[in-house]
């Protein structure tokens, strides 16, 4: 039965603790009534009373995991194998061998409710802290009735099994802290989830410390009835740790953060670039509304805007050196993010290039790729991009307009492709001016911001007179939602179809993981790593476009095959659509 509740990258606690605490009853009665089946063929008959306990641990685990099944999503077969199996445990101790098996099905049904992640090593320590527990719970209560010097064959000697699984379970806990990753910062003691693994390292290795002197001393019986209480504690911690979320990363200075901040009730996905002292951007999905703000804890609060060819909002915070607290606001409510920008500086961004730095980091993070943001693809132009761009402007020439319209900006990538344009077309012949012109073609190399005004007025000027008859091209970093759509059509020199499934998968993934943004260039590549070079492909031709074609009423049928919707996941155009236009340029 999965009663897991997925972490959330926060590491805040959102649990529901009503149900919370009805799973952990619920576990934790059926871990006694397994252990006191598996227990059974050591033992006699039974006396009436423990008769009666077993009936209402069995009758309490069912109905338990039947209403539990109101509070969490679970897997009806597995509910009703629980039912079953709680409800036989105690007919079958009858039949001692039968009542055995019975109960072993249980002890498995429980380690999977209490695995935090299901497999591997965490799965075995599971099954080793669940059984010892079980075992340590049905002796005491077997032993409450019947004497164990009236056990079956050899009397079990309790003394030294006491030590025996008190010391399995610290040694599982240990594991457990160890394989957690949050055994050596401060989350251990920070968040519940940390100081659930403490619970159960440290109460296990209390009883076995007593259970150990209390052996030396002959006591062991009466020691292991009082070590009950720290087995159970101990046991519902650990039940705990796979329902409590398990804590975010610490932040790493220069690893820029992407956590989710619940805020006014809702999620708010949240990303902090470059997270080095000084000037950040904190950047928000469209889908988060317009009503933030961002800033340093006891500091200036800033209102999140919008940025010129980026989606979403932003929020310039200057974060000071070392840990601090991000505050972030959405209305009246508010809420905070763990920050550490260190002390070292970070790469010198322009602010028009900061969003597309800070959304090439995010394709990274999406892969769970927490690498230190070194540099930004404005401070050069790739082997790639330059081989692009020879293609257009060789593609122009072929075309014959009367010149280029190049627009540009200052930064080191977009001077380097200025200079290659220029120097190409002088190769074929095409002349380069900076004024617009019916029969011209307009191609733009500069960042997003200059980018996203230039087709701005691009669009203004086709509307008022026939202007740039030949074609708008963006260089390939332009391939963002907010620049292509501020014209009808817009095309572009692309290694790589968008169309194809590992362009899809970022465009979904990246949508997934921060509220529906859509995909950019640099993403791409942080997300693919390596894989990039893999990907690219002959440079072709691609137009994006604003279209929706044969437009229908929301409620008549639409023919087969027809999407009616225009924000389906993977696309990287947002309400539009990009087309390859051209073979494969040579």
């Amino acid at each position: 039965m999965d009663h897991h509740v997925t972490p959330v990258p926060t590491g805040s606690s959102g649990v529901d603790s009503a149900a919370l605490v009805l799973r952990l009853i619920l576990l934790l009665a059926t871990a006694f009534l397994a252990g006191t089946g598996i227990l059974r063929p050591l033992v006699g008959p039974l006396p009436r009373k423990l008769w009666i306990t077993t009936g209402v641990l069995g009758v309490g685990s069912a109905v338990l995991a039947a209403v539990s099944a109101a509070t969490v999503d679970v897997n009806l077969v597995a509910l009703i194998v629980h039912v079953v199996l709680a409800l036989a445990v105690p007919v079958l101790l009858r039949w001692p061998s039968a009542g055995r098996w019975a109960s072993l099905a249980l002890v498995v049904l429980v380690v999977l409710e209490t695995s935090v992640d299901g497999s591997g090593i965490s799965f075995a320590i599971d099954t080793v802290y669940v059984a010892a527990a079980a075992l340590w719970f049905g002796v005491t209560l077997l032993s409450a009735w019947v004497p164990v010097e009236e056990w079956r064959s050899t009397p079990l000697r309790v003394g030294p099994l006491s030590v025996s699984l008190a010391g399995l379970l610290t040694l599982a806990g240990v594991v457990q802290l160890g394989v957690s990753g949050v055994a050596f910062d401060r989350r251990l003691y920070e968040t519940l989830f940390g100081l659930s693994l403490i619970v159960v390292v440290l109460l296990p290795a209390a009883v076995t410390v007593i259970s150990a002197i209390l052996l030396s001393r002959n006591a062991s019986l009466r020691g292991y009835r009082y070590g009950v209480a720290g087995v159970a504690l101990g046991f519902v911690a650990w039940s705990a740790l796979a329902a409590v979320p398990q804590p975010a990363p610490l932040p790493v200075p220069g690893v820029p953060v992407l956590t989710d901040a619940t805020v006014g009730g809702a999620t708010v996905p949240v990303l902090v670039s470059p997270h080095r002292p000084g000037r950040n951007l904190v950047h928000f999905p469209s889908s988060a509304g317009t009503d933030l703000s961002a800033g340093v804890e006891g500091g200036i609060v800033t209102i999140a805007a919008a940025r010129p060819g980026a989606e979403g909002s932003w929020a310039e915070v200057e974060l000071p050196a070392g840990r601090s607290t991000l505050v972030v606001r959405k209305g009246d409510a508010t809420t905070t993010v763990d920050v550490d920008a260190g002390t070292e500086a970070g790469p010198a961004v322009p602010d028009a290039d900061a969003p597309e730095c800070a959304e090439a980091a995010l394709g990274g993070l999406v892969a769970q790729k927490r690498e230190v943001l070194a540099s930004c693809p404005a401070e050069a132009l790739s082997p790639e991009d330059r081989g692009s761009l020879v293609k257009l402007v060789e593609f122009l020439a072929s075309r014959k307009p009367s010149a280029i319209t190049l627009v540009e900006d200052k930064s080191p990538r977009g001077v380097q492709a200025a200079q290659l344009v220029r120097e190409t077309a002088a190769r074929v012949g095409l002349p380069v001016r900076p004024d617009a012109a019916a029969d011209t073609a307009l191609v733009v190399v500069s960042g997003w911001s200059d980018g996203y005004l230039a087709m701005s007025r691009a669009a203004e000027s086709q509307r008022l007179k026939p202007t740039h008859q030949f074609g708008l091209y963006l260089a390939p970093w332009l391939l963002n939602g907010p620049i292509v759509n501020t014209v009808a059509s817009a095309a572009m020199p692309l290694r790589f179809d968008p169309r194809d499934q590992l362009a899809v998968s970022y465009a979904v993934a990246v949508g997934n993981s921060f509220g529906g943004e859509s995909p950019s260039l640099g993403g791409f590549r942080t997300w693919l790593g390596p894989q990039w070079t893999a990907v690219n492909g002959e440079v072709q031709l691609f137009a994006a476009a604003q279209v929706n074609a044969m437009p229908m009423y929301p409620n008549e049928p639409h023919a087969p095959g027809m999407q009616a919707a225009r924000d389906y996941a993977g696309q990287w155009i947002p309400d539009g659509t990009i087309v390859p236009i051209s073979g494969a340029l040579r």
